[in-house]
């Protein structure tokens, strides 16, 4: 899972999110940073409204929140995600000490985004390809 920081920098450079079953997430800004939810068919559900998406909390009796709007979620995508957003840039991850390497091709040269996790290594690929930075 990606960091809130590099998610908050993806949302930022224009990533937006598709729910699907077993995308992760956390309501930014409210004091639950470090509160990860998956969104599921039988806890967190999507709900199409005509003001928008709402994330469906049911069965949480614990929690007092029923929904919160999707654009209050921060997604934190997977490595699964990420490779699949990254498209036909992605040209292969491979270890690097004792971290991690994502090589892209872009405009014909090739682009290496190191980070001691897979998972960041992608986001910051994605993030390379969404800003050029």
């Amino acid at each position: 899972m990606i960091s809130v920081e590099l998610a908050r920098k993806l949302r930022e450079a224009g990533l937006r999110w598709e729910p699907r079953p077993g995308d992760r997430f956390v309501i930014a800004d409210r004091g639950m940073d470090d509160e990860v939810f998956v969104v599921s068919h039988m806890v967190v559900d999507v709900h199409e409204f005509p003001s928008g998406r709402v994330l469906g909390f049911n069965g949480t009796v614990e929690w007092a929140l029923d929904s919160v709007e999707q654009d209050a979620a921060l997604w934190l995508p997977g490595e699964s995600r990420l490779r699949e957003l990254l498209g036909g840039a992605f040209a292969g991850l491979g270890r690097v000490g004792d971290g991690y390497r994502v090589t892209l091709e872009v405009g014909g040269r090739r682009v290496e985004i190191d980070d001691e996790q897979a998972e960041e290594a992608y986001g910051k690929a994605l993030l390379y390809l969404a800003t050029g930075s």
